[in-house]
């Protein structure tokens, strides 16, 4: 059929078919079936959509959807459950590894995470972070790190640099008082029960392709019963920062990266 005797509708039809193999040809980047089609509540820029992302394509690219269980507690990170089409359980604020533990030890053969932020982790859920690495137990505990208490206010947190401004030390954080920033990621890599500790960031290509790397590895070593895995993610949070989304990801990498340097704290041996 040539374009002389084609309908209006057929020619249409024709411009739509050949549109869309074009399309397909020249796909880089499609929503992978573990994310769903909602729009993320995240602030413009905010880290959290990318490490969601990461981590859904890494599911979906080792083909463990229906056998993964992602535990999201208080904070930024509470509505994951909206965003990751896998079985997804709420936590109270700083037990989120806890419940993980509970869910991995009656279902052993699950792939089990928790997604926690830096106030959750590392202030209320401090006791349960310490313990469940110490125990070594076998889930991946993914640890968003921006330095400050996203979903509250932007209050101080415990991983917040010294000097770094919030809403509870707008004059910056004074050592002499407030005490040093906990640097947890390094404090469980020391633990007899963690199997793979690394920090990551997600402010450029380049990290991005790391963290996922990350996230991939951590799950496969849940398959070897070795212990925990402990992936932190330094983000930024450009609204308590009070910053654009370019401005927070120049402040990151000269300020949050030489305090949180990246790369792998504890890895297997073999």
């Amino acid at each position: 059929m040539n374009e002389k005797t084609m309908t209006e509708e057929q020619h249409f039809e024709q411009m739509i078919a050949e549109e869309s193999i074009c399309i397909n040809e020249n796909l880089v980047y499609e929503r992978p079936e573990t994310l769903t089609d909602t729009p993320m509540h995240y602030c413009p820029g905010c880290g959290h959509g990318v490490a969601h992302r990461i981590i859904a394509e890494v599911i979906a690219e080792l083909g463990i959807q229906d056998q993964t269980i992602g535990v999201a507690p208080v904070g930024c990170s509470v509505l994951a459950y909206n965003y990751l089409n896998i079985d997804m359980t709420e936590a109270a604020h700083g037990r989120a590894s806890a419940v993980a533990t509970g869910i991995k030890r009656v279902l052993p053969d699950k792939y089990v995470f928790s997604y926690q932020g830096d106030g959750d982790l590392a202030a209320i859920g401090t006791g349960e972070t310490i313990h469940t690495c110490n125990r070594g137990e076998n889930i991946l505990i993914v640890f968003i790190n921006n330095g400050i208490y996203g979903m509250t206010g932007g209050q101080m947190a415990p991983t917040t640099l010294p000097g770094m401004k919030s809403t509870t030390s707008p004059f910056g954080r004074d050592v002499s008082v407030m005490g040093n920033p906990l640097k947890i990621t390094d404090l469980v890599a020391q633990l007899p029960g963690t199997y793979y500790v690394t920090r990551c960031a997600v402010n450029s290509p380049v990290n991005v392709r790391k963290a996922k790397a990350a996230i991939k590895k951590s799950f496969e070593y849940q398959k070897e019963k070795k212990g925990t895995c402990f992936v932190e993610i330094v983000s930024n949070c450009p609204s308590n920062w009070k910053m654009t989304p370019v401005q927070a990801n120049k402040w990151l990498e000269e300020n949050m990266l030489p305090y949180y340097p990246l790369g792998d704290l504890k890895k297997p041996s073999n």
